[in-house]
């Protein structure tokens, strides 16, 4: 597969807004995220359908399409931020304009619901994605330092984005040492096992499987694992990084349950391939922005993770 990098932003261009997915519960939200990318000097667009609200999606399908459509062959458009996940993204897949992406490759962030669709780019199109903050969940209020700094780095600087490192320097955890290199594929579990088997998932093969989940008890992380095993994703995959695990325990006390942690032990404490922990990455105030379809090498053995080159142009 062909990647290709976006060019980086620039102090006063334009960042699109969209809602591919959900609306946000206070869509004052949306107006600060906005005052926000303003006060850095960016200038934004904010699409025609944002503020829409069909049930628990951000407005009818075509609605959330033409937005996405429309920011992406905007050519004063340099970068497009999701307003927030929730659910909806996965309903679009099928009716993407690939072609047109490839032809105007720019930044593309958030994560969540949005994993569906940063899958299908890089499988039809090449193009590296990013799974970082996004409007109206990370910049309505006060924005987390570390994630700004991590975040405007990687999609400001043509420099190549080297170790990662978490916030306060706090250390991985290793659960299989090991060295392994390949492509970042991944996002959220559960999303990322619904592209599982269609043609919008881009090879596993070589490459470096990122997870991270929120609000999903124990024996629905075990399901997503062991879906991902009989699909011999963890056979084929070089080295796993598992991000943040939110809020995902046994919430009923009158039932028996295995923990979050026996749960990810059972399926990677036998691995053969280098497997770490406690990326701090997914539903959190403090999260490395990761690019989907850069080039990664885990070096277990030697508690590091690497990224070996730029994000953009």
């Amino acid at each position: 597969m062909k990647i290709i990098k976006p060019k980086k932003l620039k102090q006063g261009d334009v960042i699109g807004i969209i809602s591919p997915a959900s609306s946000p519960s206070d869509a004052s939200r949306i107006e600060k995220g906005v005052q926000y990318l303003e006060s850095l000097g960016y200038r934004v667009k904010v699409g025609k359908h944002v503020t829409k609200v069909k049930g628990y999606l951000a407005g009818e399908d075509s609605e959330r399409l033409e937005d996405f459509h429309s920011m992406f062959a905007d050519k004063e458009v340099k970068a497009i931020i999701a307003v927030r996940g929730g659910y909806g993204s996965g309903r679009l897949l099928d009716k993407l304009d690939y072609s047109l992406i490839r032809k105007n490759p720019k930044i593309f962030v958030g994560y969540s619901d949005l994993t569906v669709m940063q899958m299908a780019i890089l499988k039809k199109t090449g193009l590296v994605t990013f799974a970082g903050p996004m409007l109206a969940v990370d910049f309505h209020d006060k924005v987390d330092s570390f994630t700004e700094e991590v975040f405007w780095r990687t999609i400001t600087s043509e420099k190549k984005i080297g170790k990662l490192k978490n916030p306060g320097d706090e250390k991985f955890y290793v659960l299989r040492k090991g060295r392994g290199e390949g492509r970042i594929i991944g996002g959220n579990l559960a999303l990322f096992t619904t592209v599982l088997g269609t043609e919008f998932m881009p090879s596993v093969k070589n490459n470096i499987l990122l997870i991270e989940e929120i609000g999903e008890q124990p024996y629905k992380i075990d399901r997503m694992f062991n879906h991902l095993r009989l699909a011999k994703v963890f056979e084929q995959v070089n080295g796993i990084m598992l991000g943040r695990f939110v809020d995902c325990y046994e919430t009923d006390e009158t039932k028996s349950t295995l923990t979050l942690n026996e749960v990810i032990a059972d399926y990677f404490g036998k691995l053969k391939i280098p497997v770490m922990y406690n990326i701090k990455h997914g539903h959190i105030p403090q999260t490395i922005t990761i690019p989907f379809g850069l080039n990664c090498k885990i070096n277990a053995s030697r508690e590091f993770i690497e990224i070996t080159e730029n994000a953009v142009v």
